[in-house]
């Protein structure tokens, strides 16, 4: 059998949705095709899993002061709805990724997915705003099935730097929900209030499940699933967390992170209410933020990958987040003057933009070196990346909504911390393999 036809049937037995056509003569040409087409489908599927996080946190924010004008209640306080969403998000990837390394990854998902529709419809009927905190970690908890499962998905399916390639892919995909949630939110306000917001998350979560219940097949087979149920599964997160490589990724994730979370939760008040934008420009701008991290992903995936060493892209994006942060801080305190609404604009393009080079690199990184636990792995990631996002969010609205250097001073500290953490705990130059113990 030649190298094209194993690999084909390899790929066949890791994903029963896939058919090979290796090696059948003139039908090849038209078996290929429906390949191509199965294989896109699954892979703008898992592309909307992982941008469920990103839905239900980027579509709300245009209306965030109307939240807070409506429910009678405070910035601070309306910001915690988004800080109790990445919190559940957090919790959620703590419990789905092992019990998807148990049982596959097709029955956790559906019950994520479920409860999340549950969970969005009771946001949009919340009375007032200690009820809908509630119910954000509910829909937090749910959604986080969508991105763990995601990635676990992607690890059941490549290795090394095809791996790389597909993260990207998956970036491209669910980057196109920063670009176009605030746009569908802010023109969903002109037509209702903020709550046909979740209105229309729970559709997009219907939607989802029965997508999934569909055309998502089993990639988990019987024979590559964990044993030993909590016991088992904390031993697996334990043979995680002593790889000192696996540990520092997971905590550079996480810093960048804090950075993305802590502009998803200030900009709204920073751009409209110290800046003076209306909702629309807002959405327009994030928009345009959104649109730079998703291009460099595909520098990253298409130009940058195979080519460069993945440790050596990565660290240059933490140089350019760094980079911009410092820029940002400078900006804000009006060091150079007032640079006004541009000169923000650009520090966070950059900041955003260099997310491209990070998040994708990261996520493959790490899951290389846990071939055997790629849902405990997504799940320590994922949670890696909420738990900083959550301190981050929360931060940003100590100092109230009257200036925006709380956020410059949050986003530059992240980016510090992720590359102290590439730099003195990864060391890229000593990386070994590792395995993670089985039970």
């Amino acid at each position: 059998m030649s190298q094209q036809a194993e690999e084909a049937t390899a790929k066949g037995r890791r994903f029963p949705g896939l058919r090979s056509s290796a090696g059948r003569g003139r039908e090849a040409t038209a078996g290929d095709r429906s390949t191509r087409r199965t294989g896109l489908f699954v892979t703008v599927l898992l592309g909307a899993l992982a941008a469920v996080p990103p839905m239900s946190m980027d579509m709300y924010l245009p209306a965030l002061p109307e939240v807070t004008r409506a429910l009678d209640s405070t910035a601070t306080t309306v910001q915690l709805t988004l800080t109790a969403c990445l919190i559940g998000m957090a919790l959620g990837q703590l419990v789905v990724g092992p019990m998807s390394d148990r049982w596959g990854r097709r029955g956790p998902l559906l019950a994520g997915l479920m409860v999340y529709v549950v969970a969005a419809a009771m946001c949009a009927l919340a009375p007032n705003a200690e009820l809908l905190i509630a119910f954000r970690v509910v829909q937090g908890l749910a959604g986080s099935a969508g991105i763990v499962i995601a990635r676990a998905v992607v690890r059941d399916l490549y290795d090394g730097l095809a791996m790389a390639r597909f993260f990207s892919t998956l970036l491209l995909i669910s980057s196109a929900a920063p670009i176009v949630a605030p746009v569908i939110g802010g023109q969903v306000l002109h037509f209702t209030n903020w709550r046909g917001i979740f209105v229309v998350l729970t559709v997009i979560g219907v939607a989802l499940t029965a997508l999934v219940w569909r055309r998502l097949p089993e990639t988990l087979p019987p024979e590559r699933r964990q044993h030993g149920g909590v016991r088992g599964a904390l031993w697996v997160m334990r043979g995680l967390f002593i790889d000192r490589v696996f540990t520092g990724y997971l905590l550079a994730n996480g810093f960048a992170y804090g950075a993305l979370f802590s502009y998803i939760a200030a900009s709204p008040f920073v751009i409209q209410d110290i800046y003076g934008a209306s909702p629309q420009a807002f959405s327009l701008l994030f928009g345009l933020n959104s649109f730079g991290l998703l291009l460099v992903g595909q520098i990253n995936g298409k130009l940058l990958v195979g080519r460069v060493r993945l440790d050596k892209v990565l660290g240059a994006g933490l140089g350019l987040l760094a980079a911009g942060g410092l820029a940002l801080l400078l900006v804000t305190t009006e060091v150079f003057g007032d640079a006004g609404t541009v000169g923000i604009a650009t520090c966070l393009f950059v900041m955003i933009s260099s997310l491209g080079l990070i998040l994708p690199n990261t996520n493959a990184l790490a899951l290389m070196r846990t071939p055997h636990a790629a849902g405990s792995a997504s799940a320590l990631v994922g949670t890696s990346c909420f738990v900083m996002g959550a301190i981050a969010s929360s931060l940003v609205g100590v100092a109230g909504k009257s200036t925006a250097t709380p956020m410059a001073v949050v986003q530059l500290s992240s980016a510090v911390a992720a590359m102290a953490c590439f730099l003195l705990v990864c060391r890229p130059w000593r990386n070994r393999p590792m395995d993670v113990p089985r039970r």
